[in-house]
């Protein structure tokens, strides 16, 4: 190759590189650090860098950079720093001692060779586990600086800028010296005969060629402010902890080093502090003790009622009072009701399931479930006893009767006497109530004549009777296809022994009445088989056969020839009476 190309390729390259830098260093610029005590160490952004001694200068890219100083034995500083290109930024930090700054044994030690100016950090890799840097733990004949910390098992961890140079346990037994090698790790274990002269010692001193690290062990304590809960209800988490960077509770997770917390369990549940520093892990528990069971109780009073209807009218319908309570519950139903308050009660009328006639006889089971979100669950029932009857309403039916020879047509309306057209009114209007209950009834209309002149005449003079009394059933609401009609002359007649049994069973008569009406007696057999005897069916009820003895029409139906004014028949045999007597 020619000899000039090569001198002019340097050229150029060294060019590049002067230019390079020259950009570089337009882009950087200067951090100056004034540190207190000035065997802090320097993490820059998360790297390890290096003690800061008195003063520390270092050349930083453009920009904002996270500091922190840390020195065991004081407390650690993070500061935010804005770096101009082409400046100077000065920062001051003086670091605090911690309260308690002296350490008490048990102690053991140890020695680090080949750390350098490493970081070395106990039980953690972050700047709040760092203990000190490792030339500060070299120890030899001349010099003592050691690293003294409580006996057990530490994960020793070396850090240079962002690389680990090494990580490994050590195990530290009380009142020995372990030596470590870096990178080799742990060498020897040796007796450590300075445990003697220390009692009380603290956390760093560092003198012109001796340092030691005395090492606190963590304390944590962990507490509840109630610890017995019912299901639903908060209690306080309160803790506090030393010498432990990290701290975690179970279940709730990583938390601050000392605070207080609500919590609200749905079970029994312990809660486990740990607290890691750089000397070691203590834990510390609280147990909180969570009801979760739920009591509950419900009551009918009375826990039997009664209920009666006639027809469509409610005649005895009883209450009862449903009583509840719930405690440590959040979801409480009842049913059939719903959904309900804790405590309450609640006034019920109950109608029976059945509606055809009938007794009543039926139980309503009411059940009362209440849980709680915490799995409790509780199921409470009672049961109400319905008691009584259905009944059809009330029908009375009396028979119908009519004057001599009446009604000679069927036109001929004024054969139905005032006391009888209100007799055949009162039915209509009961039927009417009945059909609502009981669709399928009939009334059957039975119209009969006396024994006075011949079949042939009777028997169409029963069927215009029973023919009329369905007419005015009829214009009083009744329907017609509800109603059928028969007539049997004089076949059926009631004998005098019948009309005689049914003037006894009169009980609106006294004695004397009685027997004053028995003086016609002939008379009245007559009058009683002039009628229309109506029946109900299906269930074969047959009217009453009670003659209109004291109505004011008595002597129109009894006598053919009836007097002008009306009077009963009491008071006819009564006038008759006392004419004889004159």
């Amino acid at each position: 190759m020619n000899p000039k190309i090569t001198t002019f390729r340097s050229a150029i390259g060294l060019a590049v590189i002067v230019l390079t830098s020259i950009s570089a260093l337009a882009q950087e610029g200067k951090l100056l650090l004034h540190v207190t005590p000035p065997q802090a160490y320097i993490f820059l952004d998360g790297r390890a860098i290096s003690e800061a001694s008195k003063h520390r200068y270092l050349k930083l890219p453009a920009g904002d950079h996270k500091i922190e100083l840390v020195n065991y034995g004081y407390i650690p500083t993070t500061r935010s720093v804005t770096i101009t290109a082409g400046k100077w930024t000065e920062l001051d930090v003086d670091l605090q001692q911690v309260s308690t700054f002296n350490v008490s044994s048990p102690f053991g030690a140890i020695t680090i060779e080949g750390a350098d100016h490493d970081a070395v950090l106990l039980n953690g890799k972050t700047p709040d586990f760092f203990v000190g840097q490792g030339d500060e733990f070299n120890n030899s004949f001349i010099w003592k600086q050691e690293l003294v910390v409580p006996p057990g098992t530490y994960q020793v961890t070396v850090l240079r800028q962002d690389k680990e140079i090494w990580s490994g346990p050590v195990t530290v037994p009380l009142n020995k010296r372990v030596v470590v090698d870096i990178p080799k790790g742990v060498r020897k274990t040796v007796g450590w005969s300075r445990w003697e002269k220390l009692g009380s010692t603290p956390r760093f001193t560092a003198g012109a060629a001796s340092a030691t690290v005395a090492v606190a062990r963590p304390s944590a304590d962990l507490s509840v402010a109630t610890a017995q809960l019912n299901c639903g209800d908060s209690s306080q988490l309160k803790w506090t902890s030393a010498d432990a960077p990290q701290v975690e509770i179970n279940p709730i997770g990583t938390v601050a080093t000392s605070g207080q917390e609500a919590i609200q369990p749905k079970q029994t549940t312990t809660y486990n502090l740990t607290a890691t520093g750089p000397g070691g892990t203590v834990t510390s528990a609280a147990t909180v003790n969570v009801n979760t069971a739920v009591q509950a109780d419900l009551g009918l009073s009375p826990a039997e009622i009664h209920y009666k209807r006639v027809g469509d009218q409610v005649v005895e319908d009883d209450t009862t009072a449903l009583k509840w309570t719930a405690t440590n519950a959040s979801n409480i139903s009842i049913d059939p009701l719903g959904a309900v308050d804790p405590n309450g009660s609640r006034t019920l009328k109950i109608a029976p399931k059945k509606t055809d006639p009938g007794p009543v006889d039926e139980t309503v089971t009411y059940t009362l479930t209440a849980r709680n979100d915490c799995g409790g669950t509780e199921e409470k029932t009672a049961t109400l006893h319905l008691v009584g009857s259905i009944e059809l309403p009330e029908l009375a039916l009396r028979s119908v009767f009519f004057p001599t020879d009446r009604p000679q047509t069927l036109k001929s309306e004024a054969a139905l006497l005032p006391s009888e057209q209100e007799t055949l009114k009162s039915i209509a209007a009961d039927f009417q109530k009945y059909l609502a209950s009981e669709p399928n009834s009939r009334l059957i209309l039975i119209g009969h004549a006396d024994k006075r002149g011949p079949q042939a005449y009777n028997q169409p003079l029963s069927e215009r009777r029973a023919q009329l009394a369905k007419k005015f059933l009829v214009q009083n609401g009744v329907p017609e296809d509800k109603i059928d009609t028969q007539a049997y002359g004089k076949q059926k007649n009631l004998s005098a022994d019948q009309v005689k049994e049914l003037l006894a069973q009169d009980t609106k008569l006294s004695a004397e009445e009685r027997d004053k009406l028995m003086r016609k007696f002939p008379t009245l057999v007559l009058a009683y088989n002039r009628r229309v005897d109506i029946n109900l069916n299906p269930g074969d009820k047959q009217s009453a056969q009670d003659y209109p003895l004291q109505s004011p029409d008595f002597a129109r139906l009894v006598d053919r020839n009836g007097p002008k004014q009306a009077a009963s028949g009491v008071e006819l045999a009564a006038k008759r009476e006392k004419i004889s007597k004159q």
